[in-house]
């Protein structure tokens, strides 16, 4: 009677368990959302074109730029959460130099455009391939047209359920790709941690495509969008720092096992079968050969789903960057729409200019969508010194941030960012000279 009651017991336990487990992973969204905004056609395309020319030995780049976004997020989002004036990280950088407002609110108008252009571009071009009719620019139109009707005030609870609904079609997708095509795992443990430079291979020199992973990953302004996205969620207090770092690696996990996936696929099916990237094509003609039509259809939905998932993303995000940036270096506005950057007008026109212009490199004669996936990416490195540098100094404030300030191992992390961002920076001036 006694077994009886604790196997009854046990049993009720372990339901708790699973049940207290499916209502943290609920409750999880703003990593998400900001995972599927990065996690964008520079993952897809340099995680193939390393696989692809390099195999896994350039592998060990992804895992460091993915532990430098970690940091870099996580530090940016407890400065959100737990700084004593009440400022964003935006503002904060703003009471460093006023420099930082006038470059962030700068960069992320171009960088918007620019990022957006290959998402856009390469959704036309997946969609014209999966329904076999009409052109990719007329798909690429009609993908800004379909965003249009999405955007729009307190869209961030639609926009959350778009983005779940797409990370699982990419991570069936992609995983299963992987799976089917058997990895070597002692070969991805070798380039995990081997930090091997092999020689030039294809169409993209080693330190070019290193250099594009880690602006993609590491770089990228799209990593000051999560604190907007835990703002909407209503996460805006020290409280929420667990809850908000949990949700921050459950999401980057989810984030590693994708670009995973994708470099597996590029090591085991492109590579050997001597294919390079210059189109999402090369990639699905691969896969063709090893499954079918299925392998196709199955890679071009995962891909449609990392590049509208990123086009919706930047569309919201990237503005509010912008506007944060202009009420910093003008507080009358900040004051005027109450510290609300989607309740100014700006943003609206400025979203506009996100979403539509970029529809210009989907026309005819303009680079490649790999060309220009790969040299946006490389674009990123260049921020990334001045992201590092002041955060650096910022989040070791403790006029801001008290005992909640950076330990040792994230002061290492900003300051090896800062030395390596330099670094790519000045080889790729002499690559250019």
């Amino acid at each position: 009677m006694d077994n009886q009651n604790r196997n009854s017991e046990d049993m009720a336990n372990q339901v708790a368990e699973k049940q207290t487990l499916m209502k943290t992973i609920r409750s999880y969204g703003p990593g998400i959302v900001v995972v599927l905004t990065w996690l964008g056609a520079g993952d897809l395309v340099d995680a193939s074109v390393a696989g692809s020319h390099y195999g896994y030995s350039l592998m060990w780049v992804l895992a460091l730029a993915l532990l430098i976004r970690f940091v870099i997020v996580n530090i940016m989002a407890r400065f959100d959460l737990c700084n004593t004036a009440g400022i964003t990280i935006i503002e904060g950088f703003g009471k460093l130099h006023k420099f930082y407002p006038y470059f962030f609110g700068f960069a992320a108008i171009i960088m918007g455009h620019l990022v957006n252009a290959y998402m856009i571009k390469g959704s036309g071009e997946v969609l014209a391939w999966i329904f076999n009719a009409g052109t990719p620019l007329m798909w690429s139109i009609g993908v800004v047209i379909i965003s249009l009707f999405i955007l729009g005030r307190n869209i961030y609870n639609k926009l959350e359920l778009v983005m779940k609904v797409l990370l699982g079609v990419m991570t069936l997708s992609f995983v299963g790709l992987a799976i089917y095509s058997t990895p070597d795992g002692t070969e991805i443990i070798k380039g995990t941690v081997g930090f091997g430079m092999p020689e030039d291979t294809g169409a993209y020199g080693t330190l070019l495509v290193a250099i594009s992973l880690v602006g993609a990953v590491a770089g990228s302004l799209g990593n000051f969008l999560y604190g907007y996205f835990i703002k909407e969620r209503g996460w805006t207090k020290p409280a929420h720092k667990r809850l908000q770092r949990n949700d921050l690696l459950f999401a980057v996990c989810m984030g590693v096992v994708i670009n995973l996936a994708v470099w597996v696929v590029g090591a085991e099916i492109l590579r050997p079968n001597n294919i390079e990237v210059n189109s999402l094509d090369d990639i699905a003609r691969a896969l063709e050969i090893h499954l079918g039509y299925f392998g196709s259809i199955v890679f071009y939905l995962g891909a449609f789903g990392a590049l509208y998932s990123s086009v919706i993303g930047h569309a919201v995000g990237f503005p509010r960057i912008s506007i944060d940036c202009f009420h910093v270096i003008n507080p009358a506005k900040k004051e005027k729409y109450q510290g609300k950057a989607d309740a100014d007008p700006r943003y609206k026109w400025l979203s506009l200019f996100i979403l539509v212009t970029p529809l210009i490199w989907s026309f005819p004669g303009m680079p490649g969508f790999v060309t220009l996936v790969v040299f946006v990416n490389v674009l990123y490195v260049v921020a990334l010194p001045a992201i590092s540098i002041g955060l650096l100094i910022l989040s070791n404030q403790k006029k801001y941030l008290g005992n909640q300030t950076n330990n040792i191992f994230e002061n290492i992390i900003l300051v090896l960012t800062t030395l390596l961002a330099i670094w790519s920076s000045i080889q790729l001036l002499i690559g250019f000279f």
